[in-house]
């Protein structure tokens, strides 16, 4: 029963309805959407065998690496608006399990770059394979102007939700 009450309290809202049936539809699709997405961040925590916070962080190390950033432990801080106590542990956990490098900065001894391994590329790339394989196998079989309409619905909802962000103190 409470496992119930978990899995359909993101198809509410706390707010009034849309005013139509088309609109609750939608709104509907957008909070079953929202709560696939936190399922789905779930497992993938679980796959990688990480912490949310520790695959969080090496997933932000995976994307800068192939983005050819070299990021560093006060990235981590930023991207992860945390401590820099609580980042020094997750480097910790993820060098000793063999997915991070620390790398010597070329022209300050005292900084040094956070580079994943083979290993830990792998292990994010699993992580969320099936995921996003999801995604864009149904958006693969969208015609152009569904895909279209569906991106100008999704663009929209989530400049809205950046507005809020952004007057939220």
């Amino acid at each position: 029963m409470p496992q119930n009450v978990v899995r359909h309290e993101g198809l509410h809202l706390y707010a009034d309805q849309p005013r139509d049936e088309v609109g609750r539809r939608l709104s509907d699709a957008v909070l079953r959407l929202r709560r696939a997405e936190q399922v789905q961040a779930g497992l993938a925590v679980r796959a990688s065998e990480l912490s949310a916070v520790d695959l969080t962080a090496l997933r932000y190390l995976v994307q800068g690496h192939r983005d050819g950033r070299d990021l560093g432990p006060k990235d981590l801080i930023v991207m992860l608006a945390t401590s820099s106590a609580t980042v020094t542990n997750v480097v910790e956990r993820l060098a000793s399990k063999g997915l991070v490098e620390r790398v010597q900065h070329p022209t300050d001894r005292r900084a040094h770059y956070l580079v994943p391994t083979a290993a830990a590329i792998e292990r994010v790339d699993a992580a969320f394979a099936a995921h996003h394989r999801a995604i864009v196998t149904v958006i693969d079989e969208l015609d152009a102007e569904r895909a279209a309409i569906a991106a100008e619905v999704l663009d929209l909802l989530a400049a809205a939700l950046d507005d809020v962000a952004e007057r939220t103190p």
